[in-house]
């Protein structure tokens, strides 16, 4: 069995309930960066010692939140130490419109992830129709209305995060037996 986190922002509760959906699938600890774009040290202590981190954050202005970002540049000690090499990583966003540019969120934590030597894994779930409704490979993109409370998310967008949380564990799993 692995250990895997999710990592994620919400600026509204729409992230969370994505972020919910993908630590229910993947049975994993969540950790919530807060309002000023902080965590803990017991929640660093938590994201290090992973054996998968699987990323979520809004998609604001067609990237991910200032918040994620700020926990991202703070990642610097593990790229200089080599820490998370090897480690799974995957991500989710959220957004108002049905392309809200969320590809580019998507497109940040893979690169963010192969900056710090980190495993890629891509969405499995064909568009069906419910699962994967948006058509993303590359992880996970769910998308609600603008008014529209967490509560309105569809509820194939978080069946796919919950798949894509047990894949993304599944595959730690394998790679770090």
């Amino acid at each position: 069995m692995s250990k895997t986190v999710v990592v994620y922002h919400s600026g509204y509760g729409h992230t969370q309930r994505v972020a919910q959906s993908v630590a229910e699938g993947a049975n994993a600890h969540v950790v919530a960066i807060d309002a000023d774009g902080n965590v803990s040290e017991a929640d660093w202590a938590v994201i290090n010692a992973a054996d998968a981190l699987i990323f979520g954050s809004p998609t604001y202005m067609g990237v991910v939140s200032w918040q994620f970002k700020k926990f991202a540049d703070a990642t610097s000690k593990q790229w200089m130490s080599g820490a998370w090499k090897n480690k799974v990583a995957g991500g989710f966003t959220i957004s108002a419109n049905l392309s809200g540019d969320k590809l580019s969120t998507i497109q940040y934590f893979i690169t963010l992830s192969m900056q710090l030597g980190m495993i890629w894994v891509g969405q499995s779930e064909a568009n069906n129709g419910s699962l994967n409704r948006l058509g993303s490979s590359s992880g996970v993109m769910a998308q609600v209305g603008p008014t529209s409370p967490a509560s309105d998310i569809p509820q194939g967008d978080l069946d796919t995060a919950k798949a894509y949380g047990q894949r993304v564990a599944e595959i730690a799993a394998k790679l770090h037996a």
